[in-house]
């Protein structure tokens, strides 16, 4: 098992900065991929950053220039440096890490989430 405790989240205004954090603990060999991905109230979760082990980033289209993503390797953790925030960046980010399992496709576990509110 995989435990994930987000931080960070919070209430910011248009143009605005936040840093959100993902710690990892438990079973954390084996960790092909950490990422970011954000839900809103009626829409599907999606992609919003993943950082794998060997370090190579992948941005959604709408963050690409404004967001972030790293990780610190001794720490276990994952950060997600928000800039220039907009009112279509309002979710609840949840923090992803994307295990391999022998003898099995690859488990993904999830953080609790962490609500993000870009005010106009």
């Amino acid at each position: 098992q995989v435990q994930l405790v987000e931080s960070g989240g919070g209430l910011v205004q248009t143009g605005g900065s936040l840093r959100l954090s993902c710690a990892a603990s438990g079973s954390i060999f084996n960790i092909i991929a950490m990422g970011w991905y954000r839900q809103t109230p009626g829409k599907p979760r999606e992609l919003v950053a993943s950082i794998t082990s060997g370090g190579s980033t992948n941005y959604a289209d709408s963050v690409k220039g404004r967001f972030t993503i790293s990780r610190d390797n001794a720490k276990n953790t994952a950060y997600l440096q928000m800039n220039s925030l907009k009112p279509e960046d309002t979710a609840v980010y949840y923090c992803n890490v994307e295990k391999w399992v022998a003898g099995t496709n690859p488990r993904d576990y999830w953080g609790q989430g962490t609500q993000v509110t870009v005010s106009s």
